[in-house]
């Protein structure tokens, strides 16, 4: 590898992630305008569908998978979502986030909690891609009731 694809290598790494650190700054703030915009018109997402777990779903669009955040404000208590980013590893256009997360589900007041791993990718500014692998059983069983 030259200096110069050396250099455009971290340059593209390091735009990675600004986006992504501020993909969790608006996440962390709530800012659903914010999201929109670092998400693209079309989204690449993936989270295994949960059925017990309505905010769980396909997306695909800017629009809605910003609105997952505020879907995922309804169903929980705020109050007791708690989120911690582990390892954060960037390689050019792709980031990797693992960590533990958990909260309560509003509806049964029971709790979820779990490791998860978050691939995302960003192109030309905005995440193309998002790939959430999270303790789904957790998640359901806290939501039946």
């Amino acid at each position: 590898m030259t200096v110069t694809s050396t250099a455009a290598a971290s340059s593209v790494a390091d735009a990675t992630r600004a986006v992504v650190q501020e993909f969790l700054a608006a996440r962390l703030a709530g800012d659903t305008k914010r999201l929109v915009s670092l998400f693209a018109d079309e989204v690449d997402w993936v989270l295994a569908e949960n059925p017990a777990a309505p905010w769980i779903r396909p997306r695909s669009t800017a629009a809605d998978c910003a609105a997952q955040f505020t879907e995922l404000m309804e169903y929980t208590v705020p109050e007791d979502a708690r989120a911690s980013v582990d390892t954060f590893l960037v390689d050019g256009t792709d980031a990797v986030l693992m960590g533990h997360l958990s909260g309560t589900v509003r509806a049964t007041g029971k709790t979820f909690a779990g490791p998860f791993a978050l691939h995302l990718t960003v192109e030309n500014g905005r995440i193309t891609r998002h790939r959430l692998f999270e303790n789904s059983l957790s998640i359901a069983q806290a939501c039946i009731p």
